[in-house]
């Protein structure tokens, strides 16, 4: 018996693999919204999420900023928030520029943290101009079978 998927690919081209997998899995975009459109903020607040040692670890480049004035990190409802401002010099603007590629303004970012994380527990660092977040991963109870009884 073919699977869903091998079933769809009888009838139609493999271009459409991409929209298949966005309603495949359109369950899981309804839980975590934010990574419906991961583009948002990307060019501007790099990051790297991983695990490591029973932790969910999320690193982001912000140099140059002061981590006590310039950033804030909040968490809520699974969603961790990483909020920078890199804030233009006054003398800024006696300046004649030739090229400006850095970038002022408020940088954004949300990351979807596992439902599995003790949010209590959060640990931020920076250095070097790289933001470190940890979050320690729960321990998930194996799943186990239900005995059914019958009268």
């Amino acid at each position: 018996m073919l699977t869903k998927t091998e079933r769809r690919h009888e009838i139609q081209p493999r271009g459409f693999d991409f929209i298949d997998r966005l309603f495949d899995e359109w369950p899981t975009v309804l839980r975590r919204p934010v990574m419906l459109f991961p583009e948002r903020g990307i060019d501007s607040l790099r990051v790297e999420e991983f695990t490591e040692d029973r932790k969910f670890v999320v690193k982001a480049e912000i140099p140059g900023l002061d981590p006590k004035k310039d950033v804030e990190i909040t968490l809520q409802e699974g969603i961790l928030r990483i909020r920078a401002e890199r804030r233009e010099e006054e003398k800024s603007q006696e300046r004649e520029f030739v090229r400006r590629e850095i970038r002022y303004g408020s940088f954004e970012r949300d990351i979807a943290l596992p439902q599995a994380v003790s949010e209590s527990e959060v640990d931020a660092t920076y250095e070097n101009g790289v933001l470190e977040i940890r979050v320690p991963l729960k321990e998930v109870a194996p799943r186990r079978a239900i005995p059914i009884r019958t009268a």
